[in-house]
């Protein structure tokens, strides 16, 4: 049990209320698809540090679809350029279903890159050469998004290949306008097997949080993309994403999404994190009802619509460690080691859901298990009504573990004590300083006969 897991309880918490919503249907034409698992329900969320989150069924691989589409149109602006990629596909709304007929009346271009037809022709960017064949180049790359190798699940791309002749109509139409740079099988091929990559909802989330990164995978820390193409396509996927629904989708969630016919759906806070669901069954517009329920609902709960003003930009966390590593800690043997008990974690600013997740984080990274651990909140200006309620989730489940907890609060900003009572099962300490609360603790372990326990040692940190 740890104090992050107040993230994990949220995803917890969105898929227990939606989980039994029966309305949709898996995609029945291409039948590999239809053999999905109706009941399947998974939730993953990656943060900026790298810190990965899920629920439910969040490990059952699934084929990208077209949830690849925004990761290959990536890999095109990299190698090519946006004015080379823009000659041959727009980026203007489509309004339009993701299959459907979606070219400009005067150049035969695609509407843009999030539509089937916009997609092939971007496929077909891709360079093809001897060294590094066009698919080899597109795999790879989206194993760099996920963190991962990817393979292809040959079963979906069998069954695509059988039932896409609208997809081989659309390459035909567009090479008939001038707007195909390659043979239309070959083109419709290589889609068909991008659509086929398994991936799982902790591979999206993962995905969507590096173009939140600025282009850098949160887990491995590999520049994938420029943090220019990261956001040029987070800018296409916030205006074209969710097809004929981006408009209500970017009013009512407000963030750059995409969806996949298999049942996948990323959403992208940008700088922020990534999150994923999975749920086979689908609406009107080929999107996955309970993922858009969840994240419209996760979006609305947590104030995480781009319009919305968010927290100043900054480190919240700026110092990790024990209080033996602090200047005030007692040179006295016996007392080091009971200061070597108590971790300390210091936080700064405004503190919303990301930050908040930020602070939860270090509380477990701090001191030893059945240690104390002090939280000074000096330097905080205000905590939201969310990131609180996260907070005293968070240092329930501490206090639950047995670890000892205080904070410094002189501005009360975790509420008066009869709500910290309510919020974490407890009267929690506060005091003025964080010299006295690291006192206070080392006092309450010596009362217990913890002086002479083993060491425990962390390098301290900061700049979170």
């Amino acid at each position: 049990m740890s104090a992050a897991d107040a993230v994990t309880d949220s995803l917890r918490n969105l898929r227990a209320r939606f989980l039994d919503v029966r309305d949709g249907k898996p995609a029945d034409y291409i039948p590999q698809l239809a053999m999905a698992d109706p009941d399947a329900f998974g939730l993953a969320l990656v943060s900026m540090d790298g810190h990965r989150y899920s629920a439910g069924e969040a490990d059952i691989p699934f084929t990208l679809q077209s949830v690849s589409k925004p990761f290959v149109y990536a890999l095109a602006l990299s190698v090519l350029g946006l004015d080379e990629v823009s000659r041959w596909v727009g980026a203007e709304p489509s309004g339009e279903a993701f299959n459907a007929i979606s070219l400009e009346p005067d150049t035969g271009r695609p509407a843009n890159t999030m539509v089937n037809a916009g997609a092939i022709v971007t496929t077909a960017l891709i360079p093809d050469t001897p060294d590094e064949p066009a698919f080899d180049r597109i795999l790879r790359c989206l194993g760099r998004f996920a963190g991962r190798g990817l393979d292809v699940d040959e079963e979906v791309f069998s069954s695509e290949s059988t039932t896409g002749d609208r997809n081989r109509a659309l390459a035909y139409l567009i090479r008939s306008t001038g707007t195909m740079p390659v043979d239309p099988v070959l083109a419709v091929d290589r889609y068909f097997r991008q659509c086929a990559i398994r991936v799982t909802a902790v591979d999206l989330a993962t995905m969507a949080a590096t173009l939140a990164y600025g282009g850098v995978n949160p887990v491995t820390g590999e520049e994938v993309v420029s943090a220019e193409v990261a956001a040029r396509v987070l800018a296409v996927m916030a205006t074209c994403g969710m097809y004929d629904g981006s408009g209500d989708w970017l009013l009512r969630v407000g963030l750059p999404a995409k969806s996949g016919v298999s049942g996948g759906l990323i959403a992208v806070g940008p700088a922020r994190f990534g999150v994923a669901t999975y749920s086979p069954p689908l609406d009107a517009t080929g999107g996955s009802v309970r993922g858009h329920a969840a994240l419209e609902t996760l979006s609305r709960r947590y104030g995480l619509h781009l319009m919305l003003n968010p927290a100043l930009p900054g480190s919240t966390v700026t110092l990790v460690t024990t209080a033996d590593d602090l200047p005030s800690a007692p040179s006295a043997e016996r007392e080091r080691v009971l200061h070597e008990q108590v971790g300390v974690v210091v936080a700064q600013g405004a503190i919303d859901f990301t930050a908040a997740e930020r602070v939860l984080y270090a509380l477990d990274e701090s001191g030893p298990n059945g240690g104390s651990v002090v939280l000074d909140l000096h330097d905080v200006t205000a905590i939201d009504s969310v990131a609180l309620a996260m907070l005293h989730t968070g240092l329930a489940r501490l206090l639950s573990d047995g670890r000892r907890a205080a904070v410094v609060d002189p501005r009360g900003l975790l509420g008066p004590p009869d709500v910290v009572r309510n919020g974490t099962g407890q009267d929690l300490p506060r005091y003025a300083t964080r010299e006295d609360a690291v006192e206070g603790c080392a006092q309450a372990l010596a009362g217990e006969g913890r002086a002479g326990t083993t060491r425990w040692r962390r390098p301290t940190r900061g700049g979170r």
